[in-house]
């Protein structure tokens, strides 16, 4: 069963500095996209791969795709020799990512992210122009179709914001 609120519960218990990322992010930014697993573009510093290391624990991560049970040493060295982790967790599927596609990292993401209030706190979002990005650059299928979605999305927020649907003004001429 797939449940993303406890797995970010934990991330906020640990203080774990991150960005929501992917599916999640593109529902909360507006799309209508379903998504089976939690992604986020974690920073990379020593004292935030120990609270990660402690979240994933508590999360009782494993590594998602093995054949058999792969011994993983949940410590912020192995976490800092790696980059991009899949996990599955008692609450679902979850992935840690230190570079997201198109060369994105948590510094990177953080400048452009938007401030959203999830159970009672504020966590940061990646922003739509940078999901976008993120999808284009990973060129799956599946997230290329995303683009689609996300741009028509961006198309709507920038009518609105110049007054109209599709750009157009008040008196309904090209803005």
């Amino acid at each position: 069963m797939f449940n993303p609120r406890p797995i970010l519960g934990v991330l906020q218990r640990h203080e774990v500095r991150f960005v929501v990322i992917g599916g999640i992010a593109g529902s909360l930014q507006g799309s209508t996209t379903i998504t089976h697993d939690f992604d986020i573009c974690y920073a990379r510093e020593r004292d935030n791969l120990e609270r990660l290391t402690e979240a994933l624990k508590e999360l009782d991560a494993t590594l998602r795709g093995a054949r058999e049970p792969v011994p993983f040493q949940f410590d912020a060295r192995t976490l800092k020799a790696g980059l991009n982790f899949t996990f599955d967790t008692k609450y679902g599927p979850f992935d840690c990512i230190g570079e997201a596609s198109g060369n994105f990292d948590y510094e990177q993401l953080r400048r452009n992210a938007d401030e959203m209030n999830l159970l009672e706190t504020k966590v940061l979002v990646a922003s739509l122009d940078d999901l976008i990005r993120m999808k284009r650059a990973a060129g799956r299928n599946k997230d290329l179709i995303e683009v689609e979605n996300l741009s028509a999305l961006r198309e709507v927020r920038d009518g609105k914001a110049r007054g109209g649907p599709r750009g157009r003004g008040p008196q309904g001429a090209r803005t």
